[in-house]
């Protein structure tokens, strides 16, 4: 059923918009709350690029690539998410976080980040919720496409 990935978009960007407005509201750009000492912390910080800071400034790239992302998505979560709910699942994820952050770029002309973990001593790039979405819905969509790949294989084998 088409509606709950869809759903599952209207979810991660309500939760998205709303820690984000939490943080932009209640803290100083820079200003970092320590949650686990020495791993994870909350920290505002800005970014008008994509992930790890790269393209800066560059929105009207933005704009549309993000444009082309949701109309694609949409597309696949029509012809794909009935005959599976891995790919449905994938799918909402991929274009909440887009969406997510989409509105910052539009509204802010940046994109409002706060998730700050440190590996180690890697200080890891700083996320927000859209970009957890992101990636955990590409990664869930690698996996599934691995899978099907390789049961189609072992069908055509037999």
């Amino acid at each position: 059923m088409n509606i709950v990935y869809y759903l599952v978009a209207l979810i991660i960007i309500g939760l998205d918009q709303l820690t984000k407005f939490l943080v932009t509201k209640n803290m100083d750009i820079g200003e970092s709350i320590e949650v686990i000492p020495g791993f994870f912390y909350i920290t505002s910080h800005r970014n008008a690029g994509a992930a790890f800071g790269i393209l800066q400034g560059q929105m009207m790239f933005f704009y549309i690539v993000t444009v082309v992302v949701i109309i694609a998505v949409i597309y696949y979560m029509q012809k794909y998410a009935k005959e599976s709910r891995t790919y449905g699942i994938s799918l909402g994820l991929i274009l909440g976080g887009a969406i997510g952050n989409f509105i910052d770029r539009v509204l802010l002309g940046e994109v409002v980040d706060f998730f700050d973990v440190y590996i180690f001593t890697y200080n890891y790039p700083i996320f927000n919720i859209a970009d957890s979405a992101l990636v955990s819905g590409v990664v869930l969509l690698i996996i599934k496409m691995t899978v099907s790949e390789m049961k189609e294989k072992r069908n055509l084998k037999e």
